[in-house]
């Protein structure tokens, strides 16, 4: 006992100061030193001044321009992107924001901030990068509404880019559409390319639509494929418009059922 004595009296200033330590760390760790953080705060008040009215003002004006200059920023990548698509194109488009959308037909139509006055008419054809959007419904002297291929009632002749079958193509709201084959055995699998065809009478052949999601071969009455659309229709603010006028449907091929009479979108 005494020998415990004489070693506590000779290191019992130390291992208090240690014990004092862990404790100290534990609970700046378990409370990720929010404690300190207030003690800072009470200790330095006086010494800070508070905000004036102007300075507060100056302050939410500085951050309104930054979070501007970060929005700018965004759209002009993305017009950027848009002209390098237009270039692109050998004709020439009408390039139109979309200023209009309703949330109960989000996948269905949009408006755009181009009409009659800038020469877009009825059945003309809507892109943006990444492929097919659909088709003008409606013109007034400045807006047009567009009927989205992922409308449920758009209909469109569509082929498999790899091994030519053909099908007509329907929305299936979201950016899915499904395609409805002609031939009951097509050659289509998963990953291939789907593209406007030579059937479409308002749509020109070879335009881009979207990939081969799934297929199911014994879908009746005809082989189905839930395709993925390639254009971005969630996040639309700028498309391109180009004239089209109908064509005569070329013949069916030998075998397969006659196509739709006419298109929906």
């Amino acid at each position: 006992m005494y020998t415990l004595r004489r070693w506590w009296d000779r290191h019992g200033l130390h291992v208090a100061l240690v014990g004092l330590t862990v404790s100290a760390a534990l609970f700046v760790r378990y409370t990720q030193g929010a404690a300190i953080f207030e003690v800072y705060q009470v200790v330095t008040r006086p010494f800070q001044s508070e905000p004036t009215s102007q300075e507060q003002l100056t302050n939410a004006k500085v951050a309104e321009l930054e979070q501007r200059v970060v929005e700018l920023e965004a759209q002009n990548q993305k017009l950027k992107k848009l002209l390098d698509y237009v270039s692109d194109q050998k004709q020439e488009g009408i390039v139109a924001p979309v200023v209009g959308r309703s949330a109960d037909h989000w996948w269905r139509q949009v408006i755009i901030g181009r009409g009659s006055e800038e020469g877009i008419q009825k059945n003309y054809i809507v892109t943006s990068p990444g492929g097919v959007v659909g088709r003008v419904m409606e013109v007034t002297p400045h807006t047009s509404r567009v009927l989205l291929i992922s409308d449920p009632s758009s209909r469109l002749g569509v082929t498999i880019s790899r091994s030519r079958f053909m099908g007509v193509m329907r929305g299936k709201a979201a950016n899915r559409a499904v395609v409805e084959f002609f031939d009951k055995v097509p050659d289509v699998k998963t990953g291939d390319v789907v593209a406007t065809s030579s059937y479409s009478r308002i749509f020109p052949s070879g335009l881009s639509v979207g990939r081969v999601e799934s297929v199911d071969l014994n879908k009746s009455p005809a082989p189905e494929a839930v395709i993925e659309l390639s254009a971005p229709l969630s996040s639309l603010e700028w498309v391109v418009v180009y004239p089209h006028q109908e064509t005569e449907e070329l013949p069916p091929l030998e075998g397969t059922p006659e196509p739709p009479e006419r298109e929906q979108g």
